[in-house]
């Protein structure tokens, strides 16, 4: 009998404590829908004047600026990015440090067709209104405005300057066919390989050439013939991107740029000296020199399935529409190299039909419609709430990190 008045009594108290802590909540969603308004315009101004990667000046003014107006300390040109930003905000001298990433460039002609522009919005929005929701709990929110996610990727400088090392979650949105988390990444190589010959006549003298163009041809059969020995997750695929002057013309000089894409860094390593040796082995092979340039590397998302489960949880709480599994095919994205470092996670906000792809003309007419505002202020609300779960609920944000260090201790 004891027992079953202790378990009621404690069923009693969850039951009581539900309504005050939906209450607390829902001061986290009062204050992004006071703001919708102010988030449309931020949003809309974006997508209405496009910018293209490390020129976003205009994005940056107007979401700093907010910032700012909104209590945030914020910090510009970091990392060596002249638009790249950190925002700020120290609550009763700090305590759990939760950060918001926002993504602002857009595709060269196209404009914002992959939704960037809802991306930087909900990611201050996130952060403005969780700012406004902590009552006597300590708390650290850092905003970061990270560019040129399309080109040159800007979240690789800022991990390499140890700007994320601070955060216990990193948390941010991307616009899509669906409402989604788990959504895996591939680990990627851009890399460029330049073959210098020696060049002749090809028609008078053509054992006086070396044909760069060999090495090239050669390396794209190497690669070829890789593909059949490497994990069915690997994508290597490559252009020429100089392939001689003139056909009558030994080519002296000729390039190849290849992408190197696996579903875990420390396999892809592996293929990537892989393919190197494959272009040295061209090389030697036509007498030819070769020069290997690595643009840019990233990892694969690291997914922590207590913190996705939480923000989907969040998700649903708001209303999210068209929630549905992440799709099986995937692309990659310098969030995975910033979830190598901590835990972090990312929503996908369903804006647009399933089906629809990304980089296209209907996710830039999907960018300012209703439908599109309504995507913000889930995601924004969906981001500002799962922040403040994990600020005023110790043992989840213990469970978080618990599990990611697992995880990174299987890496």
């Amino acid at each position: 009998m004891r027992k079953r008045i202790i378990a009621a009594t404690f069923v009693l108290v969850l039951l009581l404590a539900l309504p005050v802590m939906a209450a607390e909540k829902q001061e986290v969603y009062s204050n992004v829908e006071s703001m919708s308004q102010k988030l449309f315009e931020i949003n809309d101004f974006i997508h209405d004047n496009p910018e293209t990667g490390n020129q976003e000046f205009k994005a940056v003014e107007l979401l700093t600026k907010t910032l700012e107006d909104n209590g945030f300390t914020v910090e510009r040109g970091v990392a060596g990015l002249k638009t790249a930003f950190v925002a700020t905000y120290v609550h009763k001298g700090g305590g759990p440090t939760i950060g918001f990433l926002a993504e602002y460039d857009a595709l060269d002609k196209l404009g914002h067709g992959c939704g960037h522009s809802i991306i930087g919005t909900a990611g201050i929005g996130a952060g403005i209104a969780l700012s406004k929701s902590l009552g006597d709990t300590p708390a650290t929110i850092i905003v970061y405005g990270t560019p040129a996610e399309e080109t040159t990727s800007g979240k690789l400088p800022m991990v390499a300057a140890g700007l994320f090392d601070k955060l216990d979650v990193a948390l941010m949105t991307h616009p899509g066919d669906r409402t989604t988390v788990g959504s895996k990444s591939l680990a990627l190589n851009l890399v460029d390989f330049v073959f210098e010959g020696k060049a002749s006549h090809a028609a008078a003298s053509p054992e006086k050439g070396i044909s760069a163009l060999d090495g090239v041809m050669m390396l794209f059969n190497g690669v070829e013939y890789l593909r059949e020995h490497v994990r069915s997750d690997t994508r290597i695929h490559g252009i020429v991107t100089d392939g001689g002057a003139a056909a009558n013309i030994v080519p002296e000089r000729a390039a190849a740029r290849f992408y190197v894409r696996g579903a875990d860094r420390n396999y892809l390593n592996g293929v990537v000296e892989r393919v190197y040796n494959v272009a040295r082995g061209a090389a030697l092979a036509t007498g030819t020199k070769v020069t290997i340039k690595e643009i840019k590397a990233y990892d694969n998302k690291v997914l922590v399935e207590s913190l996705n489960n939480v923000l989907l949880e969040n998700a649903k709480a708001v209303g999210a529409t068209q929630i549905l599994p992440p799709p099986e095919s995937t692309g990659s994205t310098d969030f995975g190299s910033v979830t190598f470092r901590v835990p972090g996670a990312e929503l996908g906000i369903a804006f647009v039909p399933v089906g629809t792809p990304g980089h296209s003309k209907d996710f830039v007419a999907a960018g300012t419609t209703e439908t599109g505002h309504a995507a913000l202020i889930t995601a924004t609300k969906t981001l500002a709430g799962t922040g403040y779960d994990l600020i005023t609920k110790p043992e989840l944000l213990k469970q978080v990190k618990a599990d990611f260090k697992a995880l990174s201790a299987s890496k």
